[in-house]
């Protein structure tokens, strides 16, 4: 058996001052005990001799990336601990443990203790015994049927071993600059250890702090001064007494950054929850600057009116959605890590108003007295609910609330009253339906409860203290008038507003007085007083009134309704302005409309493409020959082309329209006679006899050109309009009538046509002498 040889030891010691009995009794307590404890061991032990492992384990060697870092200790010789660090050839890994103590030093070969223990863990913390007279050899393998098997030495004294080991777990809390460290040994050291060491580094550094840091007791010690945007390295050891002779340094632990600035609040978002009543879904959005320090966030969210529990819910991601009732809640956010937490966003969720599904008519609730009311809720509601639980609140302070069980009647009893309720002051009050049947208590807050309904009530009602205020008055006529006013102040009202009654009082003439009342609704704010006199004045109060009686009235406006007379003389001095207005303003405006929506035609005397005639003219042509002598002509080149009659008045007059134009704009415009003849060259070659010339002079010289029926009045003249004032059925060519005893009247004047190449020329120099005329002829 393990650690035989150290009892038989203890035995022997002992037997010589006891006999017999008390060995016996002695020998039964200590294997008790060893039954007992050895049922603690957490791995299976054998026996062993060192000719059998020592070629069982040879081909083990030591290796850095194998097991290494073993040691064993203990408290006293009953109690050792070996415990070592794995390596990082495989996950699952499999140790032997043997433990040898020989005789002597001087003869390692001859063992007096012996055993070996297997176990998946990296320590074997119960059942190791020890002798104290003998050294002590630990050695660890991993994956001992391997070829890749590795081994850990450990070799020491018994009497050695006793020490106090490090804590088996510490926390921190960092804080304004402070760290707050707390450790935790196993309960075999718990008494022992009345002090412990700090030390710290701040990451990457080297060196550590100097000097120590002593804890005040066991359980927490405090490091000042240190930089809370730094990350630091720290370790632990108690403090070496009597009972503690040795006491090792703890492996390092890494304490984070210290969070110091608050996440912030993006987004809260209130949406109904589709075919579900009385709930909402709450959507938060936030964000936090220093994202590589922390861990996660911690949501906690409660109810205002403070009943319990607050409910403490942990996210990595800056969102979260919730499902509450339309209570108002009160909400913080922090981010943590292992370490620290950051300061808090405090966010408050609304109570949500009234809806549809919570209006009046739901509930009712008669007050008893300051202490106690009764809710009353529709009796359906109990076929499907048990657990129930009310608010209350005076707007502006914190709510009241209390739960309960009810399964029988479709009301409840409230009483004693965690505050009195106050006279003449508003309540709201809500009725919450709680799924849970074994706890009417809220066992969270997410995701918990449902409202039913809401309304209002007072403990005790009054007349309102105020009256409406801002009473006024606009668009006063011959016999109305229109009033407006803005409502009581609910502080004022102090109770449930009913309406308003309009105080109306008409001071007749001679100081007489008459007063009507007006009763209005409670929502309307505007009225139009009617069936009032004309030219008579007037004065308005107003006041509200609740069930218990009618309050103050206003401060009465006065007005004067308008005059019979004096509003027809002001419609006549309307008419009057209106007409001034017209006559003043209405030509320049009548004129601009005229330009912008009839412009003028434009005046063809300012084109190139026409030719101006700046004064009156006759035929410059005819009154060049009405000069010329017989014998100045050169009568052989005179070609006659053709011969016709006087065109009649009363067709060509039709045709002369056609040739005048006018400008409607210029009245002043002077009318211009102009005459053109247009010639046409003829394949005629035969010469004009003498005679023959002779008559056509005295023809040309009877024209009269102011008469003539080629006289066109107007501002300017054509080619194509003179084209159009010559008959088109005239032949183009006629035989010349040599009968020159004709009576003159039958014949007015000679139409001479000559070539286009003289119209053009006339067209461009209309003004010609008589030597030029004669050439062209």
């Amino acid at each position: 058996m393990v650690g035989s040889g150290f009892l038989l030891d203890f035995l022997d010691s002992k037997c010589t001052s006891y006999g017999i009995k008390s060995y016996v009794f002695l020998l039964g307590v200590i294997l008790v005990y060893y039954t007992a404890l050895s049922s603690h061991v957490q791995a299976s032990k054998v026996p062993c001799k060192s000719k059998n492992f020592s070629s069982k384990y040879q081909h083990c060697e030591i290796n850095p990336a194998g097991v290494h870092d073993l040691d064993c200790f203990g408290k006293h010789p009953t109690s050792y601990r070996c415990v070592w660090k794995p390596g990082n050839s495989a996950s699952e890994n499999t140790y032997t443990l043997i433990i040898t103590q020989p005789f002597l030093s001087s003869s390692p070969s001859r063992i007096r203790h012996c055993k070996v223990y297997n176990t998946s863990q990296t320590n074997i913390t119960k059942g190791i015994l020890l002798y104290e007279k003998y050294n002590m050899t630990a050695e660890v393998f991993e994956n001992s049927a391997s070829t890749n098997c590795t081994k850990s030495v450990f070799r020491g004294s018994p009497m050695s071993l006793f020490r106090c080991g490090p804590p088996h777990n510490a926390s921190f809390s960092r804080h304004s600059g402070k760290l707050d460290v707390s450790g935790n040994w196993q309960n075999e050291n718990i008494k022992d250890v009345q002090y412990y060491s700090v030390r710290y580094k701040a990451l990457g550094s080297l060196s550590w702090s100097k000097p120590l840091m002593q804890s005040k007791n066991g359980k927490k010690c405090t490091v000042e001064n240190l930089n809370s945007s730094l990350v630091y390295s720290m370790q632990m050891q108690c403090v070496t007494n009597d009972r503690c002779p040795q006491c090792p340094w703890s492996e390092s632990y890494t304490v984070p950054a210290e969070l110091t600035t608050q996440p912030v609040m993006v987004n809260m978002k209130d949406t109904d929850i589709a075919k579900t009543k009385g709930r909402r879904l709450i959507s938060l959005t936030w964000k936090f600057p220093a994202k590589e320090q922390h861990d996660s966030y911690h949501v906690i969210i409660g109810k205002a009116s403070g009943e319990a529990p607050r409910q403490r819910m942990i996210t990595t991601e800056p969102e979260i959605r919730l499902v509450l009732s339309y209570s108002e809640y009160h909400l913080n956010i922090s981010a943590v890590n292992n370490a620290s937490t950051s300061p808090a966003v405090s966010q408050t969720i609304p109570q949500r108003e009234d809806t549809a599904s919570t209006g009046a008519g739901k509930l009712n609730v008669t007050v008893d007295n300051n202490t106690s009311f009764t809710i009353h809720w529709k009796e359906d509601l109990i076929k499907n609910y048990v657990c129930y639980s009310v608010e209350w609140m005076e707007r502006g302070h914190k709510a009241g609330s209390m739960s309960f069980y009810e399964d029988e009647y479709n009301h409840r009893t409230l009483t004693s009253l965690p505050e009195p309720l106050e006279p003449y002051k508003r309540y709201s009050i809500t009725l919450h339906t709680r799924p849970d049947k074994d706890t009417c208590n809220m066992k969270k807050v997410n995701n918990s409860e449902s409202t039913y309904g809401r309304t209002h009530f007072y403990s005790i009602e009054g007349s309102p203290l105020s009256a409406p205020t801002n009473l006024s008055f606009y668009n006063v006529s011959l016999n109305s008038v229109e009033l407006q006013w803005l409502s009581i102040p609910e502080d004022d009202i102090r109770g449930f507003l009913l309406g308003y009654i309009i105080y109306c009082t008409e001071y007749q003439h001679g100081g007489a007085t008459t007063e009507r009342n007006i009763t209005m609704d409670p929502m309307s704010n505007s009225y139009e007083l009617r069936d009032l006199k004309d030219g008579t004045a007037y004065g308005v109060k107003i006041s509200g009134f609740t069930e218990a009686g009618v309050g103050v009235r206003s401060t009465p406006i006065f007005f004067t309704t308008k005059y019979q007379e004096l509003s027809q003389l002001i419609g006549v001095i309307t008419i009057f302005a209106v007409i001034g207005i017209v006559l003043i303003f209405g030509s320049p405006v009548i004129k601009r409309a005229k330009v912008i929506l009839w412009p003028s035609i434009p005046n063809p005397g300012k084109s190139n493409a026409m030719q101006k005639i700046e004064e009156p003219c006759e035929l410059e042509l005819l009154g060049s020959i009405n000069h010329l002598e017989e014998e100045e002509w050169d009568t052989n080149s005179l070609k006659i082309v053709e011969k016709q009659e006087v065109i009649p008045a009363s067709p060509l007059s039709s045709m002369l329209p056609l040739l005048h134009a006018s400008d409607d704009e210029e009245e002043d415009s002077t009318e211009m006679t102009c005459n053109w003849i247009q010639g046409d060259t003829g394949d005629s070659t035969e010469e004009i006899p003498s005679d023959i010339a002779g008559q056509i002079i005295p023809d040309i010289n009877r024209i009269d050109p102011q008469s003539s029926p080629f006289t066109f009045p107007c501002d300017y003249t054509t080619i194509e309009m003179f084209q159009q004032g010559i008959p088109q059925s005239m032949p183009a060519r006629t035989s010349f009538s040599q009968d020159t005893e004709s009576d003159p009247e039958d014949t007015e004047w000679t139409v001479v046509k000559s070539g286009l190449d003289y119209m053009s020329q006339f067209s461009t120099s209309p003004i010609l002498d008589g030597k030029e005329i004669s050439r062209i002829l």
